[in-house]
């Protein structure tokens, strides 16, 4: 494979010439940002879902089932866009995308939206791997440093814009705006793909592995639920929670039977037996627990500690995407000069852990434009990893397998990102509860009430509650600077260096 790989890259490793750029950058720019806006904008419209539709003790599963379905559809879209061609799959994300969308808006129940949300991740997963290998698809080797570094500050923009458009649409529109802004964004994209050139398709006749896709099925989603189930910290979910990850255990031992013996397998297993494919993946899920977890934690940090209220948290998280659009458009242009690549996020990810660790050990001392500062410059040096997954599994994998090897980082970011958030939510209540049984109760209702609830408190317990939150999330901080120092060393561990 990599002779392969070696003499496809020379023959097609001449520049990219602007009109490539005008025409596949925003043909693609635009499903990535639908995929990736949608995983956060309903964040904010929680409440208001809940409030309107009842049940609150589902409401997680509107958040749950858009993820299970994405990670599941994403190597699903990579083999589909290897034998059948990628445009034309892209054209079918966008549609179940869509419909999904108004399905969503017209839910009566938790459970009608929860099974809408399902449909919708499943078209959302493929706008995201299909964006990627659609990239490698129209771009020489050379050049894609610089189109991921776009693609990849564009999503961390998207995926920090999400909440602050959720809460102003839920405000101004209602909760189900939320989902009928998708409807003219997919037409718009719909649009914009079309002008994308129509490439040879290199995966023959379609021999779609069924049973791989059930029991790829099988594994990641009793993985995700038991990891929702055991936020909860809760000792009464723990056989519930043994019990589906037992259930993810043998789904993939069958899995991997399946595909050693499948003729065209969902998950090659020749790609992830590679050194260069199964660290990068690692890699991408390390980045992803860090960047979701502080977009998801980081506003309650600043509401609750630092007293900000919900729109300027939203202000203050700005640094935080800027900072990754910006590292990831310059690592982009660097890899795209120089050929080099793992050095980038090798050194980058070293930067962004000592700002992280020193946020730990130090926040309470620091005003908070001090954290934001630090925040804003481990961003920046996070961003050097983004465009570097991409390049190495495309170089590695070669053109064969664009798809499924676009499809395993997405697989890896998913799970990253779900386990990672989880293990810090668990970390910040259990810290809570071992502190003080008390605050943890409250801290609830002052997510969600704000100031207004500190202030109903007596002055003395005031104080003592912020400093027990606040030392809740100094271990938060450091779990999330532990995903970045594992994501360091991955990066320091990647066998290819320079393209």
């Amino acid at each position: 494979m990599p002779s392969e790989t070696s003499s496809q890259a020379a023959a097609v490793a001449v520049p990219a010439s602007p009109s490539v750029f005008l025409t596949v950058f925003p043909s693609i720019m635009l499903p990535m940002f639908l995929a990736a806006l949608d995983q956060t904008i309903v964040a904010t419209a929680l409440p208001a879902i809940a409030g309107s539709l009842g049940e609150v003790e589902r409401i997680s599963w509107v958040v749950v089932s858009y993820l299970v379905a994405n990670t599941i559809a994403a190597p699903v879209y990579g083999r589909l866009g290897d034998a059948l061609g990628r445009k034309r799959m892209m054209f079918v994300a966008l549609a179940v995308f869509m419909i999904a969308s108004v399905l969503c808006a017209l839910s009566q129940s938790i459970l009608q939206l929860t099974a809408a949300r399902l449909l919708q991740g499943a078209g959302g997963g493929g706008l995201m791997t299909l964006s990627q290998a659609l990239i490698a698809e129209a771009v020489p080797p050379r050049e894609r440093g610089k189109y991921q570094g776009y693609l990849s500050g564009m999503y961390a923009s998207a995926a920090t814009f999400g909440p602050v458009a959720g809460g102003w649409l839920t405000q101004a529109f209602g909760w189900h705006s939320v989902f009928l802004v998708n409807v003219p964004l997919g037409l718009a994209a719909a649009v914009l793909v079309m002008r994308l050139p129509t490439a040879p398709v290199r995966g023959g006749s379609l021999q779609f592995d069924v049973w791989g896709t059930v029991f790829f099925a099988g594994c990641i989603t009793p993985v995700l639920l038991a990891m929702e189930r055991a936020q909860r910290f809760d000792l009464s979910a723990l056989p519930a929670v043994l019990a589906l990850l037992g259930l993810a255990v043998v789904s993939l031992v069958l899995l991997i039977v399946q595909e050693k013996r499948a003729p065209a397998p969902l998950l090659p297993i020749q790609l992830f037996r590679q050194a260069g494919i199964w660290r990068t993946d690692m890699l991408a899920a390390c980045v992803a627990a860090q960047t979701v977890s502080l977009v998801a934690f980081l506003p309650m940090y600043l509401q609750v500690v630092r007293g900000a209220s919900t729109a300027h948290s939203g202000f203050l998280l700005l640094p935080l995407t800027v900072g990754v659009a910006i590292g990831s458009l310059f690592t982009g242009r660097i890899i795209a000069a120089t050929g080099r690549t793992a050095i980038l996020p090798s050194i980058g990810l070293a930067v962004s852990s000592a700002m992280l660790l020193s946020l730990a050990a130090f926040a309470p001392l620091l005003p908070t434009p001090a954290v934001t500062a630090m925040l804003a410059v481990g961003s920046l040096f996070t961003g050097t990893a983004m465009p570097t997954v991409q390049m190495t599994v495309q170089t590695v994998a070669g053109p064969r397998f664009l798809g499924s090897a676009a499809a395993s980082v997405q697989f890896a970011r998913s799970v990253g990102a779900s386990i990672g958030t989880a293990l810090v939510g668990a970390v910040l209540f259990a810290t809570l509860s071992a502190r003080d049984p008390q605050t943890a109760a409250m801290f609830a209702d002052l997510v969600e009430r704000g100031q207004v609830a500190l202030a109903l408190l007596p002055e003395a317990q005031r104080l003592l509650v912020r400093s027990e939150i606040a030392d809740a999330f100094r271990a938060a901080f450091l779990t999330i600077g532990c995903f970045t120092t594992a994501g360091m060393l991955f990066a320091w561990w990647l066998p290819v260096r320079r393209i």
